[in-house]
């Protein structure tokens, strides 16, 4: 065992010499970095497509689209409230606590969580299950519970119940793509539950 150790550390050192020495020989000792150097000139070149944090991109996005348009109304936009919405989409997506069952023709998904998510959860899973319905090849229904609420899909035909099952909870919330014309209409201060 002692010898196994003993080889274990002195290669470890061994390597570190070693390292040590080719810094030592590339002449790089004056404070000269070319990895750095290189670095900075692809950086001046390069342009960033996401600008950091998912909301935060978010918002970029929107605050991009509304200064290029002639006819934003600044009077009414309400990126504050679109802030908002991101936060909550943000807590439905890391904090809800999901137990998904296996319905015959679909699946019923019970989201729960602490206060914040609970009053999240309520807000969001009727108002997208809402949007969910229009889709006429499942029946989608959201009932509020004491503890949370339950997100209920269900289809006559075996591959759209194998579809629900698929997507679960988070994939169905995630689903119908009309988050960014939401978006929009929140941005700009309009009803975006109204159409």
């Amino acid at each position: 065992m002692k010898t196994k150790l003993i080889l274990i550390v002195t290669a470890l050192l061994g390597g570190t010499a070693f390292a040590a020495a080719q810094t030592a020989h590339s002449g790089h000792g004056d404070g000269m970095d070319h990895a750095t150097h290189s670095q900075g000139q692809l950086l001046q070149n390069t342009i960033l497509t996401e600008p950091g944090q998912g909301a935060f991109a978010a918002l970029s996005e929107v605050v991009r689209v509304l200064e290029a348009d002639p006819d934003t109304d600044w009077g009414k936009v309400d990126l504050a409230g679109l802030r908002a919405h991101l936060v909550e989409m943000d807590r439905l997506i890391s904090d809800t606590m999901v137990l998904e069952t296996e319905l015959p023709d679909g699946f019923s998904a019970m989201a729960t969580g602490d206060a914040d998510t609970l009053a999240t959860l309520r807000r969001m899973v009727p108002a997208h299950a809402a949007q969910l319905a229009q889709d006429d090849r499942w029946n989608v229904e959201a009932v509020d519970a004491e503890n949370g609420v339950e997100l209920r899909v269900t289809s006559g035909d075996p591959s759209v119940v194998a579809r629900i099952r698929g997507l679960g909870f988070f994939g169905l919330m995630a689903s119908q793509d009309h988050h960014r014309e939401h978006h929009m209409m929140m941005a700009r201060g309009e009803d975006a539950h109204a159409h």
